[in-house]
């Protein structure tokens, strides 16, 4: 079926918007995976976490075909949540079965992956999201591992 000119030249823009996202995503995942380190996340028990942190985390799942890994959260009370959404600090994920740290990719046309707070502006009863570069489809479902966002620890993460 051929499609009148005007549909075909709306479709292009997109379709190349879409591929460029893609190729910077897959470029930026490259980056994202560090050597082994001496990390040793003594951090909060998940039980705690929504005391200490103010967040309830809702689950760490396989996305994109196992290249990514999407974190959500539920923020409960907005004062304890505001480091989790500290743009200034970067945040990974600590796979300590492999030795190697998952960054957020930050793509030219889609920026970092994750949300952060303009104005200190956190909503409370609200999910946010983190994307993590799982670059070589390193960490998979069933695997456990720590999320690192400056002086916040949360470790025995479940990948789903």
């Amino acid at each position: 079926m051929v499609q009148p000119p005007l549909a075909r030249s709306r479709a292009r823009p997109w379709k190349a918007l879409a591929g460029l996202a893609l190729a910077g995503l897959w470029l930026q995942l490259a980056g994202c995976a560090s050597a082994p380190g001496a990390v040793d996340p003594a951090a909060a028990e998940p039980a705690s976490v929504e005391a200490v942190y103010g967040v309830k985390v809702e689950g760490l799942r396989l996305s994109a075909a196992g290249s990514m890994l999407d974190f959500r959260y539920r923020v409960l009370d907005a004062e304890k949540a505001a480091p989790l959404l500290d743009g200034k600090v970067q945040p990974y994920l600590f796979d300590p079965a492999h030795g190697a740290k998952l960054g957020v990719p930050d793509t030219p046309v889609l920026g970092r992956m994750r949300q952060t707070s303009r104005n200190h502006n956190i909503r409370t009863d609200h999910t946010y999201f983190i994307l993590f570069g799982n670059p070589g489809k390193a960490v998979q479902s069933g695997d456990t591992v720590s999320l690192l966002l400056g002086q916040v620890k949360i470790t025995d993460l479940t990948v789903h």
